[in-house]
């Protein structure tokens, strides 16, 4: 023990110049602990702890964590340098427990090593399910469910409401939509019971994710029971993918959607036709996966902290709302193709991207080779952590980095700033959905501004006290309330706006029925109508009654 403690010292001494040592390895805390090396340091969250020891020891440091050396970085330049002179060299991922039980073994895109199999993995995601050419046409889909949760704040005007839990369904009923074309969330529920059915799947998989094992970095330390839990939480999960898988074969079988409604599974079955030994059932669920649970928590979350800034600075809640009334005005609402022309949302959303990025320490890499970085020696096999809130809070390169300050990004395009602001990643293992977020964070955050008045609850700040885990979340949920603006009220009281909640249902002859509710001088936004307009004419099939949806006489009176 105390040979190995002196080896890993003298190997972290600089370079004598009388002597030809070795190229050093990073300096470390001087304690390394036999069996757990350095993790007594460790203090949640994480990201803190690490930024406190970088402060300490530079903004390169080697760690000990169990059985796994650990480099984590705190600087701008040596970001640039692991991500790309040695963009290759980090393009893996460490094999953790979480990836061979929930991550197909580590062979779906977000684990799977460096190689030919995750390159086309990643181009499937780039040009089948992510390309700007898709998202352009699932607009309409993320405006309509923008729209249901609008509907339903104002329904609860003048109350209290848990934004939270609504940025939350939003984006998971906005990636199920994407994926296979049904919503889990809201009064609108066709199917209750796989709805339930996911929720709970849904809840327990987000809380094995936020779990640190200890066996990934003490593998003698057996983690029996939360490998059970991984393992029975996995079986669960495949059965439902599975069914969602089979019943959009079936759709295929019997109708050829056109490729504007065509889902996420549809479009890689389509691919399964064709190279039915590549394009697997588990290929398929591992890339769902992917897009659920990339796509929903970090979004919302990023919703919930904007929300919370924008409540703690009114006046720039108000700055925001003047862009949008002068760009938009109160006749229409704000829809994707506006994100463009208005900078100072964009700003918002880049500031609330710097103090809270939604991975602090971005998705973990692993060093495939021996590398230099900094002009020190990384060995292969290294796992390497890019501190992004410490680079993006770290007063030597913002000004008043604590401060809310939107307009330190004017003028910036995009959500990347150099290497000092980068929160999606960057170089070949970067976020693939980046786009899809700042599409759904922008327009959803652009309409809570466009439409409602927020107050807080009480005379306090809102808490912005983070929640410990892998995604950078609020530990209290975010409530507020929230009334329509006084502008948007002639909007709102449009007679082709009328709010309806509606259901589909069987009836007891097997009649497809329409349950719809009404509210005096309530509204829309059209969301009803959009849906009801793309179930027109399309035949549906269940404990086989055939039935054709007639919708359009209904849409009719609803307006008349």
């Amino acid at each position: 023990m105390i040979t190995r403690h002196l080896l890993d010292k003298i190997q972290t001494l600089p370079p004598s110049p009388f002597l030809s040592l070795p190229i050093t390895l990073p300096p470390s805390p001087f304690l390394s602990l036999p069996i757990i090396g350095h993790l007594y340091l460790f203090k949640k969250p994480i990201y803190r702890t690490l930024s406190n020891i970088s402060n300490r020891y530079g903004l390169v440091v080697l760690l000990r964590l169990g059985s796994r050396r650990v480099l984590v970085v705190s600087s701008p330049s040596i970001a640039e340098e692991c991500f790309t002179k040695n963009d290759v060299v980090f393009a893996n991922r460490p094999r953790l427990l979480i990836g061979k039980h929930l991550g197909y073994n580590c062979t779906n895109l977000f684990w799977a090593s460096y190689g030919d199999h995750w390159r086309n993995l990643r181009k499937i995601v780039s040009i089948e399910v992510l390309s700007a050419y898709r998202l352009q046409m699932l607009s309409a889909t993320h405006l309509e469910e923008v729209k249901w949760m609008i509907g339903g704040l104002y329904r609860n005007q003048n109350q209290v409401v848990d934004m939270k839990k609504a940025f939350l369904e939003l984006t998971l009923n906005i990636i199920m939509r994407m994926i296979a074309g049904k919503r889990y969330y809201g009064d609108d529920v066709s199917d209750v019971e796989q709805a339930q059915r996911f929720r709970a799947i849904h809840a327990e998989m987000y809380t094995l994710i936020g779990q640190t094992i200890i066996g990934d970095y003490v593998p003698w330390i057996k983690s029996r029971k939360m490998e059970k839990r991984l393992i029975e939480c996995r079986v669960k999960r495949d059965s439902f993918m599975q069914c969602l898988i089979e019943e959009q074969r079936r759709v295929l079988e019997s109708d050829s959607c056109g490729e504007r409604k065509r889902t996420m599974i549809q479009v890689l079955l389509s691919l399964q036709e064709t190279e039915p030994e590549y394009y697997t059932d588990d290929i398929i669920k591992g890339l769902m996966l992917v897009l659920l649970f990339a796509g929903t928590d970090t979004s919302s979350s990023i919703m919930e902290w904007a929300l919370s800034l924008l409540l703690n600075h009114s006046e720039v809640l108000l700055k925001a709302q003047k862009e949008i009334d002068e760009y938009i005005g109160p006749d229409r609402l704000i829809d994707e193709a506006d994100l463009a022309q208005l900078p100072y949302l964009r700003s918002i959303i880049n500031e609330t991207l710097r103090m809270y990025p939604p991975a602090p320490l971005l998705v973990p890499h692993e060093s495939s080779e021996e590398c230099l970085v900094g002009g020190f020696r990384i060995p292969c096999g290294t796992m390497l952590f890019v501190n992004m809130w410490a680079i993006q809070n770290d007063p030597k390169i913002w000004l008043d980095p604590k401060k809310f300050r939107p307009e330190r990004f004017n003028g910036l395009k995009g959500a990347r700033d150099g290497f000092r602001l980068m929160p999606f990643g960057y170089g070949r293992r970067s976020c693939p959905g980046e786009g899809l977020a700042l599409r759904m964070v922008g327009l959803a955050l652009g309409s809570l501004i466009q439409c409602f008045e927020w107050q807080k609850m009480g005379d306090k700040s809102v808490d912005m006290t983070e929640r410990p885990g892998f995604t950078m979340a609020k530990a209290q949920p975010l409530k507020a309330i929230c009334r329509p603006r006084p502008s948007m009220l002639k909007l709102f009281s449009q007679p082709s706006l009328v709010f309806v909640t509606f259901w589909w249902g069987l009836g007891a002859g097997g009649d497809m029925q329409c349950h719809a509710s009404t509210s005096e001088a309530s509204f829309s936004l059209l969301s009803v109508y959009l849906d009801l307009l793309d179930m027109g004419d399309k035949k549906h099939s269940k404990k086989g009654v055939d039935f054709t949806v007639e919708i359009h006489t209904l849409c009719y009176s609803l307006n008349h």
